[in-house]
């Protein structure tokens, strides 16, 4: 079932009438299927443009539609042979964020994502996305993993933050997510990052030091979530809206300012409409990324990787 956001309401109503005639079996002088072509052609019409002029705080609602697809649909669609790894060897196991060995394309990789899940049982299960001190402590150790066998990284980046629970501070959340980050820097191999859907805060950036950032055109990238941000600034997060527009979180805003290295394009309506396009967009983008790096050497990737994230610092200061 098709969940539509405050702003495809007029989508919706059109697409709805659609429905209502394909179920019609007495028309009378009515022809069903060009009336249904000449509403398609209309609501095809509305998507593009919609999506053409979608503002930042759109954007967010998009990036956190509950049909996009998340990692577990993207490392099913790409990655082959996937072998899940749990635990982070200390506490337990963090469902939050996934990780494992696969193949993508020619290459064995390791592949690290976070989660929200797609119903309640499975948002429950995984959190929310929203990683505890274990789940940074699992990717540390699949980063060193990837760094001991020469295997590329792929993280999949899809988060409202790092749980900020009681237990998750008395654990050493921020220390955790800090050592994951130098993990990113230290490792000699190739490592990509992709924002899917919602990328937030320090629970993002954990895995997504990369030497190539990319994101979703309908995906966010930020230091805190607009609601949060008006809630500082505002005292309220009624001026959400405008916190969207000044945090620069759009794909768009951060290419410019040299944030990220690439936008990839999604189907027209978001990748919740045509999550197969979504997949196949990613996997080439991955797949061009990672062709202009496994020839570097371990030393080479590590300076360069480093080398960008100081000059964006330097860029933006």
């Amino acid at each position: 079932m098709k969940t539509f956001l405050e702003f495809e309401k007029p989508i919706a109503e059109i697409e709805g009438k659609i429905e209502e005639l394909r179920h019609i079996t007495d028309a009378g002088e009515l022809n069903i299927a060009d009336e249904v072509s000449r509403l398609q052609t209309k609501v095809d019409k509305l998507l593009r443009d919609t999506y053409r002029g979608l503002t930042p705080a759109q954007k967010v609602q998009v990036a956190r539609h509950p049909n996009r697809p998340h990692a577990l649909d993207y490392i099913q669609a790409l990655i082959t042979e996937f072998q899940p790894l749990a635990g982070d060897r200390a506490f337990a196991e963090d469902r939050a964020i996934i990780g494992g060995l696969g193949r993508f394309q020619d290459w064995s990789v390791v592949v690290i994502g976070q989660e929200k899940g797609n119903d309640t049982e499975s948002r429950i299960r995984h959190n929310f996305g929203m990683a505890k001190p274990e789940g940074y402590r699992k990717a540390q150790r699949l980063l060193d993993l990837a760094d001991r066998f020469h295997l590329p990284v792929i993280t999949f980046i899809d988060t409202a933050g790092a749980y900020p629970g009681v237990a998750s501070e008395e654990r050493g959340v921020a220390e955790a997510i800090a050592k994951s980050i130098e993990s990113c820097l230290k490792v000699q191999v190739p490592l990509v990052s992709v924002v899917i859907g919602e990328g937030g805060s320090g629970g993002a950036i954990g895995i997504a030091v990369a030497n190539r950032v990319l994101m979703l055109e309908h995906s966010i990238y930020s230091v805190i979530s607009p609601e949060g941000c008006a809630s500082i600034l505002w005292r309220s997060s009624a001026q959400s809206q405008e916190a969207a527009a000044a945090l620069k979180l759009t794909a768009q805003d951060l290419k410019q300012l040299g944030v990220i290295d690439g936008v990839i394009e999604e189907p027209v309506g978001g990748a919740h409409r045509f999550p197969d396009q979504a997949f196949r967009a990613v996997g080439d983008a991955i797949g061009s990324a990672l062709a202009g790096l496994v020839e570097l050497d371990g030393k080479t990737l590590r300076g360069k990787r480093r080398e960008k994230f100081l000059a964006i610092g330097q860029n933006l200061g």
